[in-house]
């Protein structure tokens, strides 16, 4: 683990105008109402994009980030210079053909990369929100992108995509805003979170407010972070990401640096380190409030539970296509639970199609080289334009 002094972990991450990218702003006249039953007003939306929009204003597609991403999908992260985290998937003659297709990818309400969140000042005291920051959901989410999208003066989505986190929003896109979406990829996914994913996510929640420079939320205004606490988080997290196979494949038994056992508690296996060096790369790109926040609105997303627990009911009246991707290799978001949202879409008449991807990679695999997920993506989406006209 790197040290804890070290000036990463005493930096609360907060984007700069400068680096965000785009950004739209909603004043008090538009405000967003939240489920917990709150309004958020003013709010920020920060967001990217890439291609053109057509005269027609027809090919425009939402990207949907996980948990962890935010909206430099296809560009340079501005805080770490990497590049973008679906630029595989995302680009001139890519699977998301942005020489077809305008894409927009926006950073979610409670995130920290310019959208408004927990880190960004109240306007009501000039300090940040921190803990009084509202609870959201994943439908909050989805009603703020929603509001962005008329604000660039786009009705209807050729199509809404995303992995994980950004799946739950694309299934939420479907039932809520049922007329404005033409066709639907959720990959990796879920109809709700698991028992199993809810524990993981407290685990990481706890470990961030065991953290003494936590200071109940408020480490903004005592000049700390608590980078430790997020760390261990993302170190929990990440092993979820990941197969066993994957793993072992990786990473085995093998000693990092050294050619034996040292007998401490430095890392001795080069899946420690990695580990480590995961936690620490996490802290210098995001605000640990803000991962309280989105773990807990991925735990209350549930979609059956406003329908007495039928999932079909959720998707009544959506007539947009569906492409339902999953991975072998998955147990964060298994087949079964992908499956399951296929039949609800069946059971209610919708036109859906589900692919199982062979894989020994994990959950990140939607994140990665899967050249069956690409030619998916490709002739789906490419069906789905040509049935809209699109070139």
């Amino acid at each position: 683990m790197a040290d804890t002094k070290d000036p990463i972990f005493l930096r609360p991450v907060t984007a700069h105008a400068a680096d965000i990218g785009k950004a739209v702003t909603f004043g008090p006249g538009q405000p967003l109402m939240l489920d917990c039953g709150r309004v958020l007003s003013p709010f920020t939306i920060a967001y990217m994009t890439y291609g053109k929009l057509n005269a027609a204003r027809s090919n425009a597609v939402l990207l949907c980030h996980a948990l962890t991403g935010d909206q430099f999908a296809a560009s340079e992260h501005p805080l770490t210079g990497k590049p973008g985290w679906w630029n595989l998937m995302v680009g001139p003659g890519k699977p998301i053909d942005t020489d077809r297709f305008f894409v927009i990818c926006a950073n979610v309400i409670g995130s920290c990369m310019g959208t408004t969140g927990p880190a960004e000042m109240d306007p009501a005291t000039g300090k940040p929100y921190g803990l009084s920051f509202p609870l959201i959901t994943v439908r909050d989410m989805v009603r703020a992108q929603a509001m962005l999208l008329d604000a660039l003066g786009i009705q209807t989505l050729l199509a809404v995509i995303g992995g994980s986190m950004g799946g739950m929003q694309v299934l939420q896109w479907a039932a809520t805003f049922p007329d404005r979406i033409r066709a639907a990829v959720p990959i990796a996914c879920a109809a709700r979170h698991s028992a199993q994913n809810i524990a993981f996510h407290e685990v990481g929640r706890q470990a961030i407010m065991a953290d003494p420079d936590w200071h109940c939320g408020e480490y903004q205004l005592h000049g700390t972070s608590p980078g430790k606490g997020l760390a261990v988080a993302r170190m929990a997290a990440h092993i979820t990401y990941l197969s066993e196979a994957a793993l072992q494949r990786k990473f085995g038994r093998n000693l990092q640096n050294r050619e034996a056992l040292s007998f401490q508690f430095a890392p001795d296996f080069q899946i420690e380190s990695y580990l480590h060096y995961q936690g620490a790369a996490f802290v210098d790109r995001f605000d640990a409030n803000a991962y309280l926040y989105i773990t807990r609105a991925m735990d209350y997303f549930d979609m059956a539970a406003e329908h007495d627990g039928k999932l079909a009911d959720a998707f009544q009246g959506c007539h947009a296509r569906f492409c339902i991707i999953s991975f072998t290799s998955d147990w964060l978001f298994p087949t079964v639970e992908n499956k399951r949202v296929a039949h609800a879409l069946n059971a209610v008449a919708a036109k859906v199609s589900f692919v199982e991807i062979s894989t020994d990679k994990g959950h990140d695999a939607f994140l990665l080289d899967e050249p069956e997920m690409f030619d998916t993506m490709r002739g789906f989406l490419n069906s789905v334009a040509a049935a809209d006209g699109i070139a």
